[in-house]
């Protein structure tokens, strides 16, 4: 029997109105061997969601699987994808805090209901939470399609202004080529996956959704481990509209006029129209056609008529309209010869910046568009706004506000110092505000230039070539420690070797001895970034601190989900921030059984295990939450998230100066190289204040047979999990981060409650 998988996508206003009357389908065999134009932001937000993930945190677990088996199917098909990211923020958002706060307050409730023991209310709860963004998968999903050899650009700013530029008429019928950018000369667009607003930048057909046939395998069919049913490419069909059909659809009304109503119907570039978007009704897509057809058919009359409206006053409504059409007319895009560039170049207005947002160099703007860099860091830049947004669990506690305020504006702050410094004086003197979502009214300002010089001059030492590291490397291999060079604990361990430390101090030369594999990149990059944090001294000598990270590497291993753990759990002492401290009264999920002791013991060894990485199939997690471990997981990702921004900008900036060779292809594969790229959950924590849990209330909790009994149980509660690999993981975790701790005090750095992890190890050689 044939199965049907429909990938649906939110549906707007229009969609609404255009599914029973102008959606369209056709055979997908249709598309073979053409290259179909992909809106990723429009893919993700159609992607199967994980109800779980916004209550976890991290990437969603069976996510790449399913879009991977996607992905091929299309292939299979014939059909050649491109996908298209946006890049830069545009336009105006009047609640940039919005989103993140609804879906913290959903969690909220999702939590309680979870806690009134009704699990399955409580997974539709979190599944409606929007949580997380696409923009938060985006990171993700570029490191899916590179791993599948599908290309992908990201936009200066709009995908869907890109993804039209590369497209002209021809879709699905009459194929036009047309060059992708400079690299791929013979591919072109045949065909535009993505939202009804293409139509504004002049699509003229669309496919919506992608409508893929399987038929179930019998189980005698079935291969172990492989998928359980075929897809039917014969079969197989996709969805599309088409601006012909609607303008008839609507009586033959003129293009301009479809156009100004989608647009008034609401998208990136303008809000909906107010007096059609009211809290008591909402008006349909045909509905908005005719208001605006009534009013002679033009928005500048439709807002005179209704100048009247608050909302319409306060939003200057069209002025706003304006400033949108301008965006889409001339739209920034990357040309066919790789230049940067504004659509319809010659009538462009002056102040076009006003529309769309400022200008980057075009340097960084091709660093950005192959995926080595994120756009966040310059985001903050080119609109002089870094925005703090609220956490799935709502960051309510004083603590994670004082992390996020005091503890990681300094490092913020030296990141974008670090980048400006290299660029000319106008980024050099621009003023920064920082906003927080739970103090939109009390930002924090800075200009660049109280900021310079930056430290990029102190960290200028690292310019070490692949030959020289080769007595690093021998030192290491003596001790049966073959590590890469991209590595943390390369870049730690190998610095151990005195007279290698003292041989890496090198100064650049411009032009000549350029840094070209992508490991002595990655290598310098971690060098420089290691510095800026304290690990490394001016003589290239490891500190106090950087002690510590190599005892915590030692045991950890050298791994880059280890490595990451490693490196978050030193930040998080630093920060006074790995201890049992009672963090988030108002949070349940945290020990509740038996007593203080065992509580405030369980607290820190789940904490630490927040670090590691539950080991699990590709699948939907199923198992017990904690909006406590949530919340500690809040501020593990903030602060990897920055270190992360920091280290980017350590690379960024020896391309910008000239240090590395820039003539290349492996822009991803640098950028996949860096630590810190994936983030993952709280699941290993939670996991183990179960097991632990589950020991208070057994009369001897430390005995071999109840330790046993309780860890086979275990396998039930995440039942996708390997229970067992996953908790002797979070014990060698926690093994390590001790090590850290003894190393700490053993070189005179103040640990918070150090007597305390004594107590607490010996608490847990019990109970492992």
């Amino acid at each position: 029997m044939t199965q049907w998988l429909i990938v649906f996508f939110q549906v707007p206003t229009f969609d609404t109105w255009a599914a029973t009357r102008v959606t369209k389908s056709q055979r997908i065999s249709s598309l073979t061997d053409g290259v179909i134009g992909i809106d990723a932001t429009y893919y993700l937000e159609g992607s199967t969601k994980e109800p779980l993930v916004s209550a976890l945190g991290g990437f969603p677990l069976a996510l790449e699987s399913n879009i991977v088996r996607e992905l091929k199917d299309l292939q299979t098909a014939g059909l050649r994808l491109h996908f298209v990211f946006n890049g830069l923020d545009y336009g105006i958002d009047d609640d940039p805090f919005g989103p993140s706060l609804a879906a913290a307050n959903n969690n909220a409730v999702a939590f309680e209901t979870y806690e009134s023991n009704q699990a399955a209310q409580a997974i539709q709860v979190f599944r409606s939470s929007g949580a997380p963004t696409p923009a938060a998968l985006s990171e993700f999903l570029k490191k899916i399609l590179h791993k599948q050899g599908i290309p992908f650009t990201v936009a200066p700013y709009s995908a869907l202004a890109q993804v039209s530029s590369y497209y002209r008429a021809g879709v699905l019928a009459d194929r036009t080529k047309l060059a992708y950018y400079e690299k791929h000369p013979n591919q072109y667009v045949d065909a535009i996956y993505g939202p009804a607003e293409l139509f504004l930048y002049g699509v003229n057909k669309i496919i919506m959704k992608f409508k893929l046939a399987y038929q179930a395998l019998d189980v005698t069919e079935r291969v172990h481990g492989k998928r359980a049913s075929q897809f039917l490419p014969e079969n197989s069909e996709f969805l599309y509209v088409d601006r012909r059909s609607c303008l008839e659809q609507l009586e033959r009304i003129p293009s301009a006029l479809f156009d100004d109503s989608l647009l008034l119907a609401g998208s990136k570039l303008l809000q909906p129209f107010p007096p059609a978007n009211k809290p008591s009704k909402a008006y349909p897509f045909r509905d908005i056609v005719n208001l605006l057809a009534g009013s002679g058919g033009t928005v500048a009359a439709l807002c005179n008529q209704y100048s009247d409206d608050d909302d319409v006053q306060r939003l200057h409504y069209l002025d706003r309209y304006k400033r949108a059409m301008t965006a889409i007319r001339h739209h920034v895009v990357i040309t066919s010869e790789g230049d940067i560039e504004a659509l319809n170049k010659d009538t462009a207005p002056d102040d076009l910046h006003d529309c769309i947002g400022q200008r980057l160099p075009e340097e960084l703007n091709m660093y950005l568009a192959r995926g080595l860099v994120r756009p966040r860091v310059l985001n903050w830049l080119a609109s002089g706004t870094v925005l703090v947004l609220a956490p799935y669990d709502g960051g309510d506690s004083k603590v994670y506000q004082n992390l996020v305020r005091q503890q990681l504006e300094p490092l913020r702050r030296q990141t974008l110092s670090l980048l400006a410094d290299s660029l000319n004086r106008y980024y050099q003197r621009k003023e920064i505000t920082t906003k927080y979502w739970f103090d939109p009214n009390g930002p924090s300002k800075v200009n660049i230039k109280d900021l310079l010089p930056s430290p990029k001059d102190s960290i200028a030492s690292w310019n070490v070539r692949e030959d020289a590291m080769s007595s690093g490397r021998q030192t290491l291999a003596k001790q049966s420690l073959n590590l890469p060079l991209g590595s943390i604990s390369f870049a730690v361990r190998s610095l151990q070797d005195v007279d290698f430390a003292a041989a890496t101090i090198t100064r650049p030369t411009k032009g000549q001895n350029l840094l070209q594999s992508r490991g002595e990149i990655c290598a310098n990059a971690i060098w420089r970034f290691l510095q800026l944090r304290g690990y490394i001294d001016r003589q290239h000598q490891l500190t106090a601190w950087g002690k510590v990270l190599d005892g915590i590497l030692s045991i950890t291993g050298s791994q880059t989900e280890q490595e990451k753990a490693a490196l978050l759990a030193v930040e998080l002492m630093r920060f006074g921030l790995l201890n049992a401290d009672t963090m988030f009264s108002a949070y349940s999920g945290a020990p509740t059984r038996s007593s203080d002791i065992d509580k405030r013991n369980c607290m820190l060894v789940c904490r630490v295990a927040c670090l590691g990485r539950l080991i699990h199939q590709p699948r939907g997690y199923s198992g017990p939450l904690s909006r406590h471990l949530l919340a500690y997981h809040s501020m593990i990702s903030a602060v990897q998230a920055t270190l992360r921004d920091m280290l980017e900008m350590c690379m960024v900036t020896m391309f910008l100066e000239g240090a590395v060779k820039r003539e290349r292809e492996d822009w991803m594969e640098i950028a996949l190289a860096l630590p810190l790229f994936d983030e993952d959950s709280c699941a290993l924590g939670v996991i183990m204040l179960h097991y632990l849990d589950e020991l208070f209330v057994r009369e001897d909790p430390t005995s071999e047979t109840t330790r046993d009994e309780i860890t086979a149980r275990s396998q039930g509660w995440v039942v996708y999990s390997d229970f067992k690999a996953s908790q002797q993981l979070a014990f060698r975790l926690w093994d390590a981060v001790y090590q850290g701790i003894k190393v700490a005090k053993d070189n005179g750095e103040d640990v918070k409650e150090s007597q305390m992890w004594d107590e607490v190890d010996q608490w847990l050689v019990q109970r492992r």
